[in-house]
């Protein structure tokens, strides 16, 4: 009984060791597969840049934690880790960091128009509705190709995105060629004109519609002009240094110009031209010197006119000074350059004192032509000129025919006309040694026109003097009305007299031809506009008859305007019908009240109304849509 205990204890004792053994094995296995899988798994996902990945061991388990930057980045994460080991295996205690601590990207487009299109690439919100956007760029890219690579992202809209939007479309309109940043808080525009001319006038059409919260940075490029003959005139007399004329092919020359003239005491704003078709790469070289030899007589004229240099010394100069300076000025000047000085001397006296011939020309542009003239035929000649420079009914002829002029007198004559004709008012002086331009203009570059046209009519040895005020409310640009000035203007024009049409039709009255008259000039000195033009009726006859005869009225007006070359592209005609009656329709006088025509400003305020509910209803669509997708 005995052995056959102790062989049973036996075998339960074999059996106990043999477990424990194995228990040992097992678990000696798993933390070797343990840390083999982690090891796996930890090496691959760093290959595979998810460093904010943290990996445990638990037994044959796999932990993965951290924060993942994405939803997307955390999927990875877990595809990466299932490729290693069982993906029964690996648990996800990943979170993903909030999407709202991130930085919304910028909203920004990059618009580009030129003879090709227009192409826009960047990113703007979801909730622009794309269609009218497109509606827009192609009306405005007028049958060209439109090219359209813009993305959307659903991030809340900046408040001034719209308004920068806006204005960009309104500067693309006006801007031929073009590339244009459009951002929240800043648009830039960078353009090509074709002339220094429309250079001024896109500049002052962007600026009029600038928008007040977002910045904007415009630079408008022109060709510079060609001239010819390239030419500059500089004068030193007792009333200072100054320039008829300045042209410069170069910066540097323009700047070795200025040095020089600084030093013969010029201390005015020189508007010296950088223009095309100067004689020779010298130009600067020659004209510095030349004004350093004017400098060194102490008084005097130069004028370079392409590759020919006149000198006129001032009179009474001493003949060695002059010689010398004279010589060593042809010495210095370039090869390519001829100089001709000049020494005057004082002119003989005359009992009645030397010929004159005087034009002048009122702020209203009333010309008078008095003074000498050597025949009938020269005198009719004068009068046929002058007419067609002013006009026949602003010319007063007090002229009369006198014998011993000088000559060559009526070319003179003819060439202070048409000097006058470059001025708003001033006059004009001939005399036999001299001619003398004063008045006012809107044209920064008339002085220098003017010395241009006398060099060309009368040649470099003549001697004039030219003091004209550039006047900035002359300028045909700057001196642009606001746009509120132009609606008001509107406004007194048809505040004694109505704009009034045939009964129930939409054709203009006899009476009412010459105010459209009015307001069309108006309009064509008010430049680019958005202007509404809005028809109204009283409430007599069916609503739907009145608003449509309230728009064929509104769209006569515009149809009126257009026949009378005013630019009607930026306009919109709008018939309200009986809507927003301004008098009581139960009378006559109330109903003949409510019968109008109203313009005004298409103000930014309205259009960013109209964009927020565009945006809000296309916002509405994709939710609709995305419920349905998720049904």
């Amino acid at each position: 009984m005995k052995m056959r205990l102790s062989a049973i204890f036996l075998r339960i004792a074999a059996f106990g060791v043999a477990g424990v053994g194995a228990y040992a094995a097992a678990q000696t296995t798993v933390a070797v597969v343990e840390d083999r899988s982690v090891l796996a798994v930890r090496e691959t996902l760093a290959d595979q840049g998810y460093t904010w990945a943290t990996v445990l061991g638990d037994g044959l388990q796999i932990i993965l934690e951290g924060q993942a930057p994405t939803e997307a980045q955390r999927f990875r994460a877990i595809s990466a880790a299932g490729g290693m080991v069982d993906a029964s295996r690996v648990i996800d205690n990943m979170s993903v960091i909030d999407s709202a601590a991130f930085t919304p990207p910028e909203f920004a487009i990059e618009i580009l128009r030129n003879d090709s299109g227009v192409s826009l690439i960047g990113l703007i919100p979801a909730t622009t509705d794309r269609d009218q956007l497109a509606a827009q760029i192609t009306k405005i890219a007028g049958g060209q190709t439109v090219t359209d690579l813009l993305e959307t992202g659903d991030y809340p809209t900046p408040d001034t995105w719209r308004e920068s939007l806006r204005y960009a479309l309104r500067a693309l309109e006006i801007l031929p060629r073009a590339k244009i940043s459009v951002a929240a808080d800043r648009v830039s525009i960078n353009a090509i004109a074709d002339s220094p001319q429309e250079k001024r006038k896109l500049e002052a059409a962007l600026a009029r519609t600038m928008p007040q919260a977002v910045r904007v940075a415009i630079s408008i490029n022109a060709p510079r002009p060609v001239i010819s003959p390239f030419t500059t005139r500089f004068i030193l007399d007792g009333s200072g240094a100054k320039f008829d004329a300045c042209t410069a092919d170069t910066e540097e020359a323009r700047d070795a110009i200025l040095v020089a003239a600084s030093a013969a005491g010029f201390t005015g704003k020189a508007n010296c031209t950088l223009a095309l078709g100067a004689p020779s790469r010298t130009w600067g070289e020659a004209v510095a010197a030349a004004i350093d030899a004017v400098n060194g007589l102490g008084g005097g004229t130069v004028t370079i006119s392409d590759t020919d240099i006149t000198l006129v010394a001032p009179m009474g100069t001493d003949k060695t000074t002059f010689d010398d300076i004279v010589g060593g000025l042809d010495n210095a000047l370039p090869a390519a350059f001829a100089l001709a000085a000049e020494l005057p001397q004082a002119p003989e006296a005359t009992p009645d004192g030397p010929p004159q011939f005087t034009a002048t020309r009122s702020p209203e542009g009333l010309v008078q032509l008095r003074g000498r003239i050597p025949d009938d035929m020269s005198n009719m000649v004068a009068q046929n000129y002058a007419i067609a420079k002013f006009g026949q009914s602003r010319i007063t002829m007090r002229t009369r025919v006198a014998n011993g002029l000088p000559q060559g007198w009526s070319v003179r004559v003819l060439a202070g006309i048409e000097a006058l004709s470059r001025l708003s008012n001033g006059a004009v002086v001939v005399e036999p040694d001299r001619i003398q331009v004063r008045g006012n203009s809107g044209n920064t570059e008339a002085s220098a026109e003017i010395s241009r046209l006398l060099i060309e009519k009368l040649g470099q040895t003549a001697a004039f003097d030219i003091d004209v005020t550039y006047v900035e409310h002359l300028d045909p640009i700057a001196g642009l009305p606001t746009p509120e000035e132009c609606i008001t203007r509107i406004n007194a024009v048809t505040a004694d007299r109505k704009i009034t049409f045939d009964p129930g039709s939409a054709q203009l009255t006899a009476d009412t031809q010459p105010i459209v008259d009015d307001i069309a000039e108006i309009l064509k000195v008010c430049g680019d506009l958005r202007i509404r033009v809005a028809g109204y009726t009283d409430s007599q006859g069916r609503e739907v008859m009145n608003l449509q005869l309230s728009q064929d009225r509104a769209d006569a007006i515009l149809s009126a305007l257009r026949a009378r070359r005013v630019p009607v592209s930026t306009f919109e005609a709008i018939g309200y019908g009986q809507e927003n009656p301004i008098a009581d329709n139960a009378t006559e006088e109330g109903r003949e009240a409510n019968r109008r025509i109203e313009f005004s400003l298409i103000a930014p305020e309205s259009t960013a109304e109209e964009l927020n509910a565009l945006d809000q209803i296309a916002l509405e669509n994709r939710l609709e849509k995305e419920e349905q997708s998720a049904q």
